[in-house]
């Protein structure tokens, strides 16, 4: 009885090894690729107020071709359109990245590419700039990196429309409990002064208030005295250091910083963002 016992254990010994033996020969492995190979149909780009709902540039590359033990891979591929100054080595944290699953080309607007470049890489407008650009393929879960040759190409953005309407009359104030003034619109005397925006001589798109905040509470933004229609409003209202906003009767509001103390408030309407900082 023993001696079949231990016959049996050997024979499911031997079945479990033979089994992972083929299971590991059934295992799947990349191979390799062949880095992708960037064009482009222009190296000057030229992009202006006037042309911006006409193709600016084309780009296509090469298929990396992924290879495994079973053969050329059919899985999807996504791609990475890399952008950067020339010099920076695509480190920069402005660098604009553009993702596509399966296409080998792609064609941007001229007031796309304007929009990525000033909006994105902040590029100053109105002065050329040298960039580089890049092919990054990859498989799923990131895996199979493959960087493609860099293309020198020379861009000048123009000043594209603001993301979010300037006040028509230049004026600004900021209302709310977050502040003195609480929420009186119009404000009262000292407060419609205390509490009213410089627009900058230079930049009409930014705005800035120094002012004292109580600690809590939370504030809009209103472009006339008198009239809420036409406010303005945090797009997340738990976000106190900076954000994005837009113009409309709505909420949430800008929340107010939770320390008392003096702030400086920036509204920046070109890129759609504000910035609070504790002075």
């Amino acid at each position: 009885m023993k001696m079949k016992t231990k016959y049996m254990f050997l024979c499911l010994l031997l079945t479990s090894v033979v089994w992972s033996c083929s299971k590991d020969e059934k295992k799947i492995y990349l191979e390799g690729g062949t880095a992708p190979v960037l064009n482009s149909n222009k190296t000057a780009l030229v992009l202006t107020d006037a042309t911006k709902e006409e193709d600016c540039v084309t780009f296509s590359w090469t298929n990396p071709n992924y290879t495994f033990t079973t053969g050329v891979s059919s899985q999807d591929v996504t791609y990475y359109l890399e952008v950067d100054t020339t010099g920076a080595n695509f480190t920069n944290p402005n660098k604009l990245t553009v993702s596509f699953t399966g296409d080998l080309n792609v064609t941007f607007k001229v007031g796309t590419l304007n929009s990525y470049l000033s909006n994105t890489m902040l590029l100053k407008t109105g002065v050329s700039h040298n960039l580089e650009f890049r092919i990054k393929s990859v498989l799923k879960n990131n895996s199979g990196a493959l960087y493609s040759n860099v293309l020198q190409l020379t861009a000048t953005p123009f000043m594209p429309p603001p993301l979010v309407a300037v006040p028509t009359e230049g004026t600004l104030w900021l209302v709310g409990n977050a502040a003195a003034g609480g929420w009186n619109n119009p404000l009262a005397s000292p407060y419609d002064v205390t509490q009213k925006f410089t627009q900058n001589p230079n930049v009409y798109t930014l705005y800035t208030l120094t002012v004292d905040m109580l600690g809590g509470g939370g504030y809009k933004l209103v472009q006339k005295m008198g009239v809420w229609g036409s406010q303005y409003h945090a797009l997340d209202g738990s976000v106190v250091s900076g954000g994005t906003f837009e113009m409309k009767d709505s909420d949430p509001q800008f929340p107010g910083p939770a320390t008392a103390g003096t702030y400086k408030v920036t509204v920046d309407f070109q890129l759609g963002k504000y910035y609070v900082e504790k002075q």
